[in-house]
């Protein structure tokens, strides 16, 4: 592979500018890592002593380098940096790691002294990584021009702004004999940047994933272009996601941080995997690395722990995987070949006396029923590592094995097949795989709301207004009727317009079925309302209970409050905004009753749409305290009455002074 960047990766020849016999000093230890990486080229110290240093003989300046090295190591004073520079250039040098700090990320004496160097390299094309970073390690050719010394080869490529987070990953892999392709510390990217690497890994054998740490892009245009025409998985841990996180970004390495919620779009926009966390940049890439992608969403999970195959259930009906039921001849076949005491189902648990022996019998015997299986070692296994087979997507969890986990996952990772410490994190980065398919892996649609009431239990939302009328809930002004005149008269007396709505047991979402009327404005219009919604409740088999006339309510901001009884905890209340944003979004709080003056308010806040009902774009802000009031009000109504199962005031309409509770809807326990 022939690239602008060979000679910083596969050089022939290194120089050490700054290379130093002292063992405490940076010079010292840079040089005898690349001789202790096991490098077969040359290297030449530049020392201004002459030192011996490590066996070899210095040159006492870069003005005295063998013209055409391919790479040289700068570790002296800033200050002394531009004028090496161009010493480098003239003796035709290619490439250069500025280990030294003092640049851009110090002031502006800094930056000048930078920019001053950047102009001095590109003036002799000589491409460079730093200043003031951790330099690179790139096993496959013994170069570690950088710190710690680590050599075991693997197929992630870090990339990190900061030397510290890049080498604390690349310690995990080398910990876990997983290895890494390359470790490059970019620094203040005043040449060589994160596009330029993406370009280089997306074309190096030794790569599968490029994961990258980063505070920012330098060129968005030439960030895109790389990440468009890389074929690789990219992972970023991009940091700065708040103001005062990309303020401290700007001040590390001069980074221009950006907006993070352009930053979320670029990458969902160009299939870029977003990590939030530093473990998180590890896992999707060792998942993206060394676990295979799925066929498919069904996925078994095999497990010695109960509580950990929950866990990873969870975590894959979230992530746009299935954990379906096994078939009837699969069930059938491993209760055949399986104890009785072992739980036959999906997650399979093989209890905790499990060996390694039954989890290849139920390998073996559910081989192409699933696109996943998912093997959760629960307890001190041994031989777990070899009962999963290379090249699978079978994804390996092992915790709880203490000293039998540590020694069966380094030979895991010895046969590479990755493995999670725990079940979340081994399902998450599997998503990776599934994450932009979701045509093929669409994720579970949740029903936010209660459950289903059956007929017997639901009151008519007539019978529920009057029920709360009693308590004394704002509600808007209406009138049951049976006929069409009687509804016609009821419009009369509340006054028009009105609005008209079916009067079912039966019915829940009355709108969804025709059976709500808006904006009636006279008695025409009430007669033709009222016959509308008798025949859409006949069309359903519902109970008639004729219709209920309502008054229109003022405008204002709508919102949802009900009320579910949970089994343990008993009533809990939720609070949203209406329409889309609790159908939709799921934009929804809960507490459980009583509340407090305190839970009433953070549950007005925390929705992501509590900026609506405070006003926007020239709409009045509603009465926050009368929605604390109404939440006060309905926790003590329940208080008094522990018959109710569930329960919706939906709409609630919010204006600038007091509310208006629109409809209702009431269910008592059986």
């Amino acid at each position: 592979m022939t690239s602008p960047l060979s000679s910083l990766f596969r050089p022939s020849r290194i120089a050490v500018i700054g290379a130093s016999s002292n063992p405490d000093k940076m010079g010292f230890q840079i040089f005898s890592n690349i001789k202790g990486a096991g490098y077969a080229g040359e290297i030449v110290p530049v020392n201004p002593k002459g030192e011996v240093i490590l066996g070899v003989p210095s040159i006492k300046s870069a003005a005295e380098l063998p013209e055409g090295t391919d790479l040289g190591v700068v570790i002296i004073p800033a200050k002394l940096v531009p004028g090496t520079m161009r010493e480098l250039g003239e003796r035709k040098v290619k490439s250069a790691i500025v280990i030294t700090g003092g640049f851009a990320e110090s002031g502006e004496a800094g930056a000048a002294l930078q920019e001053e160097m950047t102009a001095a390299a590109r003036a002799a094309g000589v491409r460079v990584v730093g200043p003031n970073c951790q330099g690179v390690n790139y096993p496959y050719h013994g170069v570690c021009a950088s710190w710690p010394l680590i050599t075991r080869r693997g197929e992630m490529a870090i990339v990190s702004q900061s030397g510290t987070v890049g080498a604390a990953l690349i310690d995990w892999a080398s910990e876990e004999r997983l290895g890494f392709s390359a470790f490059v510390s970019m620094g203040n990217r005043s040449d060589v940047d994160e596009a330029d690497l993406i370009d280089f890994f997306a074309e190096d054998p030794h790569t599968k994933v490029v994961a990258l740490y980063i505070e920012g892009v330098k060129d968005a245009g030439k960030f895109l272009s790389a990440v468009r025409a890389c074929d690789k998985p990219i992972v970023i841990f991009k940091a700065g996601r708040t103001e005062r996180g990309r303020k401290a970004a700007e001040s590390h390495t001069r980074s221009l941080a950006g907006r993070d919620e352009i930053y979320d779009a670029v990458f969902r926009q160009n299939k870029v995997h977003r990590a939030s966390t530093l473990e998180e940049l590890y896992d999707f890439s060792k998942a993206l690395a060394y676990v295979p992608p799925p066929r498919g969403p069904r996925t078994l999970i095999v497990t010695s722990s109960g509580g950990s195959a929950i866990i990873a259930t969870d975590v894959a009906e979230e992530e746009g995987l299935r954990v379906a039921p096994l078939s009837d001849a699969l069930s059938g076949k491993l209760r055949g070949i399986l104890p009785s005491h072992c739980i036959v189902g999906n997650p399979l648990d093989l209890t905790g006396d499990t060996d390694a022996a039954r989890y290849r019998k139920v390998l073996d015997a559910a081989e192409d029923e699933f696109d996943v299986v998912m093997t959760i070692f629960g307890d001190p296994i041994p031989g777990a590592s070899e009962v999963i087979r290379p090249g699978r997507c079978e994804l390996v969890a092992y915790l709880g094995g203490a000293d039998v986990e540590r020694a069966e996952r380094l030979l895991f990772h010895d046969r590479k097949i990755a493995v999670f410490p725990t079940p979340e994190r081994a399902m998450k980065a599997l998503s990776c795989h599934v994450r932009f398919d979701r045509d093929r892996f669409p994720l579970a649609v949740d029903v936010v709301g209660h459950r289903e009431a059956s007929p017997a239990r639901g009151m008519s939302p007539a019978d529920s207004m009057e029920f709360l009328a009693r308590a004394g809930f704002p509600l808007t002004r209406f009138r049951r009727a049976s006929t069409g005149e009687e509804a016609v008269a009821a419009a009369r007396g509340i006054g028009f317009p009105v609005a008209v709505k079916m009067n079912s047991p039966d019915v829940t979402h009355k709108s969804d079925a025709g059976g709500v009327f808006l904006g009636v404005a006279d008695d025409a219009g009430v007669r033709e309302a009222f016959g509308a919604v008798l025949r859409a409740g006949e069309l359903l088999g519902a109970r008639s209970g004729g219709a209920l006339v309502c008054g229109m309510a003022p405008p204002g901001h709508e919102v949802i409050v009900g009320v579910t009884r949970d089994p343990q905890f008993g009533h809990a209340v939720m609070f949203g905004l209406g329409g889309i944003f609790v159908e939709v979004m799921k934009d929804v709080s809960f507490r459980v009753a009583p509340l407090s003056d305190g839970d009433a308010a953070e549950m007005i806040r925390e929705i992501k749409g509590y900026r609506v009902l405070t006003g926007l774009r020239g709409k009045p802000a509603g009465d926050i305290g009368a929605l604390k009031t109404l939440l006060k009000q309905l926790s003590a109504f329940l208080a008094s009455h522990p018959e109710v199962e569930e329960m919706d005031l939906n709409p609630v309409i919010v204006h600038e002074r007091g509310l208006s509770v629109a409809d209702a809807r009431v269910v008592l326990q059986a």
